[in-house]
């Protein structure tokens, strides 16, 4: 075997056409035994005597793509210091770009010997690890842009690589539930026609199944935790050779940006799997545990846990974050991905204990060229302490934003002494974003996620029912802010029944015609359930998969309608917040660009504000009044538009602003019924229309 010196530069393995560089980081090193292993198993070991600022490397000619390789690390085992290096445990490469096989959660994967953490295990753990693969880099792209969608264009569909193609009748059987079934034309035609623009998957990097979860016959199925930073699990690819996960990952990509859907990545730096010091050790921890984890400062034995897992990655080491912003960069100039969902990133904003808009994470992605030009959206909490930072992000993030999902759900609930905070929700939130100079599209908001009830779940149990998932049903949230509207679960009460489908309809319509950026979550516009489960993390099976052939034709249908009003008026994803001040245009009397009317017809008050005024309320907005241009510089005009809310239990009758002789009104959206009107007849300014029981009604205005 020919062994080069090589480069230090850039870290992993790296195959130019002729051979591969081999670099791995690690401070505390003595000895790095790089390790190429045959299809049956053989290992062949190499050490890498190259070292510079703090990297070993080698360059080694007769490596190809396809190869399997890891890495041995010699260096102190000195627990209390912190130090974890065993020779004996092969380790990932935390750059790998492809990863092969899977953990079988041996004795030898751990560090010590089962029943006593204090002992060391010197079992050999190559046979009981996954590899990783050096890949082939060079992939025809074709014609293939990144979209570069405004995100006041933008509605993006939450999913789950194989919860959206499992069941899918229409696809080969070979293609469910991997990358390729997300390109295949039946699922990328559906996603156009519901208005999807932005396609969030759930992690696909590469991920551990916990051995707690294999042990019950479980698996982790949503795959928030991380092993390969570098690496599209194989576990979603229809390719068995090593690697080809690789090529299959940009092939759905090149699809997707074809059909002009951008591609999100629901990315979590904030730990990984190897878990507390009671976990395995896989990678990091063998490498550089203190540089790569938050160890506890008076104790290094133990792991800061600021995410419920084990661990916390090391955001304040240079190193560390080295590692994900060269990530980042890679699945953007290699994978050509559109942005990323940050999980738990309040995470990644500890400098030292608190969360901390200006640190060091922050100032890295906003000066960097390539990342701070695509879509950043964080989870803005994490479980530590202070980790609740709705509305705390920096200027150039958005946020999921939970307290707009909390506050539809109350208002649709009919909890009393909302309508403050549902006014300011639907109008973007200005109240969390506007001060740090964001705009309306600052706000992700969503109804229902990945993590929580289904839509269709949640307006059918009152409770939570997560008995399979082993854990006494004690997982979970158990404050859903649910309303089963008179039964829990399944009924054959019709009256029940079309509630539920009126308040799906409510929340869908309210989601996408709120300002800021609407997202879906996967199966919701198909009346999808988890029966009652709001915490499927572990259920990789019909529980979360999509039933497609159970879908609810009508519910699909009334979501087009909506999408497709929103598409076509800009007076639904203003880029600006509103000012309410007087707007003349053409002649006519000013009128402010919004107005908040009580079913009278007369205007709100600050008394019926305070109030908690009533269960009802109309949102008059003005298309003369919308600020800002085009891309030619015209100005943005549009219709104006009254959409009224009732979450009221009786039909009302519903004031119409104008005068008769020089307005009217035509009903374009209507939840009380599936079948959305064509061709409604005008109503004349001055007069009152019904507004159907829990409903929410659009009205175009005619002058």
């Amino acid at each position: 075997m020919q062994i080069w010196p090589g480069t230090a530069y850039p870290l992993g393995a790296t195959y130019d056409g002729s051979g591969t560089n081999f670099a791995l980081f690690s401070e505390i090193a003595e000895r790095v035994e790089l390790c190429l292993f045959d299809s049956d198993g053989t290992e062949t070991r190499a050490d890498l005597t190259e070292v510079d600022a703090l990297v070993w490397h080698a360059f080694l000619p007769d490596v190809q793509p396809g190869q399997l390789y890891g890495y041995r690390v010699h260096g102190p085992n000195d627990a209390a210091a912190g130090h974890r290096c065993n020779p004996a445990k092969l380790l990932l490469d935390p750059y790998a770009k492809a990863i092969h096989g899977t953990f079988d959660w041996d004795q030898s994967l751990f560090g010590y010997n089962f029943g006593d953490e204090n002992s060391h295990n010197e079992d050999d753990s190559a046979a009981h690890m996954p590899k990783s693969v050096v890949i082939n880099p060079f992939f025809d792209w074709g014609n293939d842009r990144q979209a570069k969608r405004p995100y006041t264009d933008t509605v993006i569909y939450e999913a789950h690589v194989k919860g959206l193609t499992q069941r899918h009748p229409d696809l080969p059987e070979h293609l469910r539930g991997t990358y390729a079934g997300v390109a295949h034309p039946v699922i990328i035609e559906h996603l156009k026609s519901v208005g999807v623009t932005a396609l969030e998957l759930m992690p696909v990097h590469h991920f551990a199944n916990d051995s707690t979860l294999v042990d019950k016959g479980l698996s982790n199925y949503w795959g928030y935790n991380t092993i390969g930073f570098f690496a599209p699990d194989a576990k979603y690819s229809s390719s068995e050779t090593p690697g080809g996960q690789v090529q299959e990952f940009k092939a759905m990509v090149r699809a997707l940006h074809a059909a002009d859907i951008e591609v999100i990545l629901d990315v979590v730096y904030n730990h990984t799997a190897e878990g507390s010091h009671l976990g395995p050790t896989l990678s990091f921890r063998g490498i550089d545990n203190a540089a790569y984890y938050r160890l506890v400062d008076d104790d290094p034995r133990y792991y800061m846990d600021y995410t419920g897992t084990g661990n916390s990655f090391n955001s304040r080491n240079p190193h560390s974050l080295q590692l994900i912003m060269d990530s980042l960069r890679y699945w953007v100039t290699e994978m050509r991905v559109d942005g990323f969902r940050f999980d738990l990133a309040a995470t990644l904003a500890r400098e030292f204990h608190d969360v901390d808009r200006l640190s060091t994470f922050f100032e890295l992605v906003q000066q960097d060229p390539v990342i701070s030009q695509v879509k950043l959206i964080a989870e803005p909490w994490d479980v530590g302490p202070g980790g609740y930072q709705v509305g705390n992000f920096p200027p150039l993030w958005t946020e999921w934003n939970g307290k707009y999902r909390d506050t539809v759900r109350d208002f649709w609930r009919g909890e009393p002494s909302t309508l403050g905070e549902f006014a300011a929700r639907l109008t973007g939130s200005a109240d969390l974003y506007e001060r740090t100079a964001r705009r309306p599209v600052a706000s992700i908001n969503f109804v229902t996620a990945h993590d929580g009830f289904t839509l269709r779940d949640l307006v059918s149990y009152n409770d939570k029912h997560n008995e399979a998932n082993g854990e006494d049903n004690n997982d979970g949230e158990s404050h859903n802010r649910s309303w089963n509207c008179g039964a829990e679960g399944p009924t054959d009460d019709e009256g029940i029944r079309e509630l539920r489908r009126r308040q799906q309809r409510n929340f869908i319509a309210t989601l996408i015609l709120s300002q800021g950026v609407p997202m879906l979550s996967h199966g919701d516009e198909l009346g999808r359930t988890q029966q009652g489960n709001n915490n499927v993390y572990c259920q990789d099976n019909e529980i979360s998969w999509i039933d497609w052939e159970e879908a609810d034709t009508e519910l699909i249908d009334f979501t087009r309608a909506v999408s497709a009003l929103r598409r076509d008026h800009p007076t639904f994803r203003r880029r600006r917040f509103f000012d309410g001040k007087p707007v003349r245009r053409k002649g006519e009397d000013p009128l402010p660009d919004i107005a908040w009317l009580r079913p009278d017809g007369s205007e709100m008050t600050d008394e019926d504000w305070d109030s908690g005024f009533g269960k009802s309320i109309g949102m008059f907005l003005y298309g003369q009044g919308i600020q800002g241009t085009d891309m030619r510089g015209e100005p943005i005009v549009d219709d104006s538009f009254l959409i009224c809310f009732s979450a009221h239990y009786e039909e009302i009758d519903f004031h119409l602003p104008g005068d008769a002789d020089e307005v009217s009104w035509r009903v374009v959206l209507d939840t009380s019924t599936a079948a959305q009107p064509e061709d409604a007849q005008p109503m004349p300014g001055g007069g009152t229309f019904a507004l159907g029981p829990r409903a929410l009604v659009v009205l175009q205005r005619n002058d």
